[in-house]
């Protein structure tokens, strides 16, 4: 990614933080090592997706950004967020456009 791209992320990163925060879905306190540990995609059977977005997808992308590594390409976590903020009124959506946005920017790369 050029450095354009990477910046854009960033920013998709942070307005990401700032909607969990928006939407009370942000946690002081994370969830347990056994529960970030798991094996299963998005950790489902222990976490919920707003906290697989908090404590395990946004500081696992800033990390590959700091560290310039590769990063994921062609990620889809669109469809898990549609489901997963279906029952929110408004702010559902603005939550999935980020994600969304997200997606096309690691596709596009």
């Amino acid at each position: 990614m050029i450095k354009k791209d990477i910046e854009q992320l960033e920013y998709l990163l942070k307005q990401l933080a700032c909607e969990l925060k928006a939407v009370e879905f942000w946690q002081a306190l994370p969830p347990s090592d056994a529960a970030l540990s798991s094996s299963a995609p998005f950790c489902y059977d222990t976490l919920s997706f707003q906290q697989w977005l908090q404590f395990i997808f946004i500081p696992k992308m800033i990390q590959l950004i700091t560290s310039a590594q590769p990063l994921p390409r062609k990620i889809a976590l669109t469809p898990m967020a549609e489901e997963s903020f279906k029952h929110l009124v408004g702010h559902g959506q603005q939550l999935i456009d980020i994600i969304q946005r997200i997606d096309l920017a690691l596709s596009e790369q």
